[in-house]
């Protein structure tokens, strides 16, 4: 007999509470996102050469009225890869079917999402490098020869049907491209890296933004956050957000130069854009490990984080900023990352990134 007390029943409703609550801020951050989200290359900010790129193949393909080829995205998190997959969407006039990797555990769930496309469509596969092998095989012949094959029966009895499929075009993305598959990744007619972006860009996106939002910013208010921002639109959209809330309780609801950085000097994000995880990712490296090299499990142990938030989230903007370095015995701080923290850089890490010509 099983005996359910009060704390056991308190316990669950708490963990129903905020599994709700989690559920209503994951929706409010999708809500959010899609209400900023540009829906042509006009309004989309930034990846210049990628844009370029698409109005050809895109004019191409309405030319000779055939589906787009594959496309394959891949880069750090936040840079707009679903973004710009729902402007190819919009740009040629079909619906977009949208879907991460994870989420198609078993064969009938890709076979589902297959058989349900029109002709032109486009399925977006978020995190395509987590596809486990069933449905990477079952996509091959979809993505090569638009058809599906179905066994049916058992044993002896069992039969191969080729189902034929609509032309359609299947976009990926992905933060880690060389998890992926060599015959999944040939498959791709169009892979690109999405790059970092300037401050420049970063203060379109966000004056852009706190139009949509109807927050009230100067230029200099723009360009004060960007700079904050890592690189990434996501962040640069969730710091205007952040910012405004300051500005609407503490100031006079304007975003300017001062009002951006005492709102950002508070939330604890500096001029690099740094946040609390990663100074404290390098200032460990710095002073428990003398700079390093160590490895990144160590570090993910001793920070308890999980390491794929480390590389995945830390590590993009860190190694782009010239703050750390990856070696193969691990990971090393870089002078730059010891003058700013205004640190002497150790004799002996001096004389290793000068011998490495850094």
């Amino acid at each position: 007999m099983t005996i359910i007390s009060d704390n056991n029943l308190e316990i669950k409703s708490e963990k129903k509470r905020n599994a709700n609550i989690k559920a209503e801020h994951i929706e409010y951050d999708k809500t959010f996102e899609n209400s900023i989200r540009p829906k042509n290359f006009d309004d989309y900010i930034g990846q210049s050469e990628l844009k370029e790129t698409l109005k050809v193949i895109l004019e191409a393909a309405k030319m000779r009225q055939e589906p787009l080829d594959h496309m394959l995205f891949y880069g750090p998190p936040g840079l707009g890869k679903t973004t710009i997959a729902g402007v190819i969407a919009s740009q040629m006039g079909v619906d977009i079917k949208i879907t991460s990797a994870p989420a198609l555990e078993r064969p009938r769930d890709i076979i589902g999402i297959l058989m349900t496309l029109k002709g032109g469509e486009i399925l977006f596969i978020d995190e395509i490098h987590r596809l486990n092998k069933v449905a990477e095989e079952i996509l091959y012949p979809a993505m090569e020869d638009y058809t599906l094959d179905m066994t049916t029966g058992k044993s002896q009895t069992a039969k191969t049907l080729r189902v034929p499929l609509p032309k359609f075009t299947l976009i990926g993305a992905t933060t880690k491209a060389g998890e992926l598959s060599g015959p999944l990744r040939d498959r791709f007619g169009v892979i690109h890296r999405l790059q970092f972006y300037t401050t420049d860009e970063l203060a379109q996106v966000i004056t852009r933004t706190a139009k949509i939002l109807n927050i009230k910013i100067t230029q200099e208010g723009a360009i004060a956050i960007a700079r904050r921002s890592r690189g990434t639109p996501r962040i640069a959209n969730r710091l205007v957000k952040r910012v405004a809330d300051f500005a609407i309780v503490k100031y006079n609801g304007i975003i300017d130069d001062d009002v951006a950085n005492e709102s950002l000097n508070i939330l604890k994000i500096d001029e690099y854009g740094l946040d609390t995880t990663d100074r404290a990712l390098l200032k460990l490296i710095m002073e428990k490990y003398n700079g390093g090299p160590v490895g990144i499990e160590t570090l993910a142990a001793a920070l308890s984080e999980d390491v794929r938030t480390l590389e995945d989230v830390c590590e993009p903007y860190l190694l782009q900023a010239g703050l750390l370095q990856r070696t193969p015995r691990g990971r090393k701080a870089s002078p730059e990352a010891y003058r700013h923290f205004g640190e002497k850089v150790p004799p002996e890490q001096k004389s290793i990134f000068e011998n490495q010509d850094i």
